[in-house]
């Protein structure tokens, strides 16, 4: 069991920043990333509509005989993972818990910013996830609709980006906001840009959080691979190959041969 895959899934590329950072903690394990680019976003469809292409998406890796499934999207995470973890019996990791307890961790002004798409901060899950633990602590949260093109453009620094981070976390500077949970897949390409921007505040990037608690779980269930070898990640999308190839390059700084297209 421990020779087999960890899975990664997101509506697209954005889950990368996932990648990387499991791939940097555990070089050993293989990695088999599905990106449901045909129908991505997932932001802007229905909780019923998320919960389905998220079910399809961990199914397709459930035939490829993966240990684990990391869900490697906040929109999916926020509204499909108590579904996925009722439903399946491997260790199914998402995104919000392990950026919520690194937050909770740090702050010390009990002020926590989150940011995101839409439907992450419509969801309120963040929020819900760190009142569960502390009620007194105060979470401002805001979408960044904009931050999306902005990484997939490769517009991560500049004026362009300067401007756009200002317009949506001057709230977070006025309020004196002292931790930040890069709230979306995308955010840790902008997280040096939104550093500067908010001196002094802690960016908690989920993508290595959620690296460091795959670690700890695999490590919990008995499942790390044993191996010495450099593991090896498989790529598949559901449209777009040369796009998630040339997107690929941007998040991960290499080049990777072409996914396998598929349909799930």
């Amino acid at each position: 069991m421990n020779q087999r895959a960890i899975g990664i899934f997101d509506s697209g590329v954005g889950g990368l920043t996932v990648l990387k950072e499991v791939e940097k903690l555990l070089p050993n394990e293989n990695i088999i990333y599905f990106g449901d680019t045909a129908r991505v976003p997932y932001g802007n469809k229905s909780k019923s509509t998320i919960i389905k292409f998220s079910t399809e998406s961990a199914l397709f890796l459930l035939k490829k005989n993966v240990k684990a499934v990391v869900v490697a999207c906040n929109t999916s995470t926020s509204f499909a993972l108590d579904h996925l973890e009722g439903i399946f019996n491997i260790p199914i990791v998402g995104v919000i818990n392990a950026g919520v307890e690194k937050a909770l961790s740090v702050s010390r002004k009990k002020k926590i910013g989150v940011i995101g798409t839409k439907a992450t901060i419509a969801s309120n899950s963040y929020q819900r996830k760190i009142h569960s633990k502390d009620k007194k602590m105060m979470v401002y949260q805001q979408d960044c609709p904009l931050f999306v093109p902005l990484v997939e453009e490769g517009l991560l620094r500049g004026k362009i980006a300067e401007q756009v981070i200002d317009m949506y976390l001057k709230k977070f500077k006025t309020a004196g906001v002292d931790t930040v949970i890069l709230g979306c897949t995308h955010y840790p390409l902008l997280k040096n840009e939104i550093a500067k921007y908010l001196k002094g505040a802690f960016i908690v990037d989920s993508a290595k959080e959620v690296a460091r608690y795959v670690k700890g779980v695999l490590c919990e269930e008995g499942l790390l691979n044993d191996k010495k070898r450099k593991g090896k990640t498989n790529f598949f999308v559901t449209d777009e190959p040369q796009s998630f190839v040339r997107s690929a390059r941007l998040f991960l700084n290499r080049k990777i041969s072409n996914p396998e297209v598929v349909n799930v």
